[in-house]
């Protein structure tokens, strides 16, 4: 059924037997995550490393962390496991550099929630990823499902060398007009308020950014009072959603900010915020663009009228483990007309991962 995953073993398993020593590339968030899978599955850490230029004399988790420089000179033969994303051309770069020079994993974990995409996984949920691969509707899409299906299986980084589009040809299938309502759910600091305005050569009817966070969404507000007339756009503090009330919110004042279904732990961190789905804005949007951290399912449960309305989608589905199959088929049971398209932005591990659907 599932003919187009090539890959069967699980990068978690290959680390298990492996024989070379497994240094990890980074700190913070990403490695701690990835420790608590190797715990699960009793695999050994010989050290943690960071780029040259970045170590200080810095520990972490009781290692002092070394430069690549001074673990090449100190072990003839070892293993990489990345840490963190790298989303820009010379990070990139760096890092397929030293994946030429030895074997380099980038584990695939979730952003929010539980859960790992293994092989298994896969098995346990074939006929939902088989339908959306029959659903998609050009090649590329099917060839980038599949490569970033299989990187998250493998943590090979060379399926997403192989499926990474540029902005460009992403714009190219939404084909924005000039009189858009564009929403803008997790408008964050602005940036993708301007990749808009750009890409429509600023004619668009009226913008909508919604952004929880409290320090981003001043940040938001500070680059369109710069950069946009007042009267073409409205910037709402709330949280993106299926009905208008309230959540958690863990206020990381960045792009890790995110919303908490339950009121428990750490609350002295977590604050209240307004939700707001798409269906109460002012207007019905002919364009959104969903990147919420995770709360992407929540936000299709309320864009009922915009689907109705032929809107077009940009929704992000990296955030879960299950969202790369779980989004479009949300989609495709709200309206069968929808085409559906998945790209793949330059990223790893395979963040960046969006859904365009189209009439």
């Amino acid at each position: 059924m599932l003919d187009f995953l090539k890959e069967k073993t699980d990068c978690w398993d290959v680390l298990r037997r492996a024989e070379e020593p497994i240094f990890i590339y980074g700190m913070g968030d990403g490695a701690e995550k990835i420790l608590k899978v190797f715990d699960m599955y009793r695999i050994p850490t010989a050290g943690f490393f960071a780029s040259d230029e970045f170590v200080r004399g810095h520990s972490f988790k009781g290692h002092l962390v070394h430069s690549l420089s001074q673990i090449e000179k100190l072990v003839p033969d070892f293993i990489v496991v990345l840490a963190f994303g790298a989303g820009y051309e010379s990070l990139y770069r760096r890092i397929e550099d030293i994946a030429a020079r030895h074997t380099l994993y980038a584990p695939d974990v979730p952003v929010v929630g539980d859960g790992l995409f293994t092989y298994a996984y896969a098995v346990e949920n074939a006929a939902k990823i088989r339908k959306v691969y029959d659903l998609l509707a050009d090649d590329l899409s099917r060839r980038t499902f599949a490569d970033v299906l299989n990187f998250r299986i493998s943590g090979k980084i060379e399926y997403l060398t192989d499926c990474k589009c540029d902005e460009q040809e992403l714009y190219s299938l939404l084909s924005l007009g000039d009189n858009e309502i564009y929403a803008d759910l997790g408008a964050y600091n602005g940036d993708t308020v301007l990749s808009f305005i750009d890409t429509v050569g600023g004619r668009y009817e009226h913008i909508y950014a919604v952004e929880p966070d409290r320090v981003s969404f001043r940040k938001l507000c500070r680059t369109a009072e710069k950069n946009i007339p007042a009267d073409k756009i409205t910037c709402i503090n709330a949280c993106a959603w299926d009905t208008e009330g309230e959540v958690e919110f863990s206020q990381a004042h960045g792009r890790n900010s995110s919303a908490q279904t339950t009121n428990a732990r750490l609350m002295q961190k977590n604050n209240t915020v307004q939700t707001i789905s798409v269906d109460s804005l002012p207007q019905i949007p002919t364009y959104i663009k969903a990147d919420v951290e995770g709360a992407e399912m929540k936000v299709t449960g309320g864009m009922k009228k915009a689907v109705e309305n032929g809107c077009k989608l940009n929704i992000a589905l990296y955030h879960r483990t299950e969202d790369i199959f779980e989004i479009p088929l949300a989609i495709h049971r709200m309206d069968p007309s929808y085409k559906l398209y998945i790209r793949h932005k330059m990223y790893i591990p395979a963040w960046e991962t969006q859904l365009i659907a189209v009439k």
